[in-house]
């Protein structure tokens, strides 16, 4: 069973501003969940669009009745692949969890593109997969489902969410990626295997 979850949401902003204020959610004070950031590939299409390959660190509180022991760790890598067209005025992106799989798989797929009166409309759909088992699947990706909305609505609601991007200077193609914030232990991520989603 895949338990699904779709969520619109309207900013007064236009779509530059909302565009650069999606890569800068984080580091963000209402998502203490997420411990680190970090581009680890940049690109463009040959139809102009920019691709950004992100890996994020995320950290999770495991509920009381999930069996303890079974998971080693809270913390679970991230991997966030989106595209950004200008010239069409529209960015996509995909996240989905590189650890953890079988007690919890997330898909997390987030389109922005501007509406005619100059807002910008955010789509975000979900989909929870648990191959957990011991009759847990179907609660799993309930809490889990339950937990994303939480943490969507903290960012929506942020103050900082849109005033950074307002204040920060519009960068431009040409200008160099970001300096990443936190430094990336390697060695912790030797065991995973990263593919990308995207075709080719």
């Amino acid at each position: 069973m895949v338990n699904f979850f779709s969520q619109s949401h309207t900013y007064d902003d236009n779509w530059a501003t909302v565009a650069l204020a999606f890569f800068l959610r984080y580091p963000n004070p209402f998502a203490a969940h997420v411990l680190s950031c970090d581009v680890i590939d940049r690109s463009f299409t040959s139809e102009g669009s920019l691709r950004t390959t992100r890996l994020i660190l995320k950290r999770g509180n495991l509920p009381k009745w999930f069996p303890s022991g079974v998971v080693a760790r809270s913390e679970s890598w991230i991997i966030e692949e989106s595209e950004v067209d200008s010239f069409g005025r529209r960015m996509t992106c995909t996240t989905r969890n590189l650890e953890h799989t079988k007690a919890l798989r997330v898909i997390e797929q987030v389109t922005l593109r501007p509406l005619d009166d100059g807002r910008t409309l955010q789509t975000t759909e979900a989909r929870f997969k648990s191959r957990f088992g011991w009759g847990l699947t179907k609660r799993i990706e309930s809490y889990a489902s339950s937990k994303f909305r939480s943490n969507i609505e903290k960012v929506f609601v942020s103050p900082g969410y849109l005033s950074r991007a307002q204040s920060s200077p519009r960068v431009t193609y040409a200008a160099p990626a970001p300096r990443r914030t936190h430094r990336i232990n390697w060695d912790n991520l030797r065991h995973i295997r990263i593919s990308s989603s995207r075709s080719t």
